[in-house]
């Protein structure tokens, strides 16, 4: 049995990190486990490992200390455009982790933007040391490239998540999410949608962490109030993947949302806040929505009618996650 510590960030309750590391675990479940996470007891009790407290340097370090392997990841950690702490942070569990002679494994991550230029060279020297760097995107794997960091490009974990299809309820999802892009012209043109082309659904909007989007999804439920007294609504905080897997239609912001309902075969439109949305709408053909709102809404709308449930599911399941070289390093001994 490995000992193997996993860093992210975990314990937040966003849905992507959470649904990464729910993967990470079970493909894990016969060794031993500890997660640094804000939120240890939640962490501990939601995926039946150990769980130390993040910023508890002390433990961190004891934790890493007494280690196997050091795994950092996934999702979006060594970057500086949230904080510049938090790259700090993450720099240094994989600091530790080399300094104490462990495998470090950066997985599945999405690197950069770092414009700090002397973050960017610890962060690309840390990873030339590292035992195995697996990047998400094209990106990330190019920019390693140009630092003269061997990394591999693996697809998105959530892909190898085990999704089951449900039946499809009379349902149309809005997921949203704030960020210093959103506005009330697209807000009030997606309403103006539902309300207009949905009429005889359902509407269930999805708020995938708390702190950042319960708000907004009051307040777009209150503009199709506005709109429309009599329409049905619901706004959704839990049981996430079993509720995306019912729907008839998704509009959503966040990338593993798209992703999870591509593996349902969910009829989805991409709302374009980031490149990485773009990128996998583009990929997987989807109609897509900028944070301008200034498309064609009519060619939208006919755009999502027209996509074909077998045809998402076979490109869901044309992605598969590589787990080779990750296996390798918990199948033969621990030290270089």
């Amino acid at each position: 049995m490995v000992k193997v510590c996993i860093s992210g960030y975990y314990g937040f309750k966003n849905f992507g990190d959470e649904a990464i590391l729910s993967v990470l675990v079970n493909h894990l479940n016969e060794h031993d486990i500890t997660v640094f996470s804000v939120n240890p007891e939640f962490t501990s009790v939601e995926y039946g490992v150990k769980s130390v407290k993040s910023f508890d340097l002390k433990k961190v370090i004891q934790t890493i200390r007494n280690a196997d392997i050091v795994v950092s990841g996934g999702g979006s950690l060594l970057q500086d455009v949230t904080s510049l702490k938090s790259l700090v942070y993450y720099s240094l569990i994989i600091a530790l982790g080399l300094f104490f002679n462990k495998k470090v494994i950066i997985f599945a991550q999405g690197i950069g933007p770092i414009n700090n230029s002397f973050a960017q060279i610890i962060v690309k020297n840390l990873l030339r040391l590292c035992s195995l760097v697996t990047v998400r995107d094209e990106n990330s794997f190019n920019l390693l490239k140009n630092w003269g960091v061997d990394a591999k490009l693996v697809c998105d974990p959530i892909y190898s998540l085990d999704v089951a299809c449900q039946e499809k309820s009379n349902t149309v999802g809005i997921q949203l999410r704030d960020f210093k892009t959103m506005n009330y012209n697209l807000l009030q043109k997606l309403a103006m949608l539902i309300v207009t082309k949905f009429t005889d659904k359902k509407v269930e909007i999805f708020s995938l962490q708390e702190t950042q989007d319960l708000e907004l999804c009051k307040k777009f439920e209150a503009i199709l109030h506005s709109l429309n007294t009599e329409i049905q609504t619901e706004i959704v905080t839990d049981n996430i993947i079993e509720r995306i897997s019912k729907l008839e239609y998704l509009l959503a912001m966040r990338f593993h949302a798209i992703l999870v309902a591509l593996k349902c075969g969910v009829k989805t439109c991409a709302i374009n806040y980031d490149i990485k949305v773009e990128k996998l709408a583009q990929d997987a053909n989807l109609p897509i929505i900028s944070m301008g709102a200034n498309e064609n809404f009519e060619a939208i709308y006919n755009k999502l009618q027209n996509l074909n449930k077998e045809e998402l599911l076979r490109f869901a399941n044309s992605k598969t996650f590589d787990w080779t070289e990750f296996d390798e390093l918990f199948a033969f001994g621990f030290s270089e």
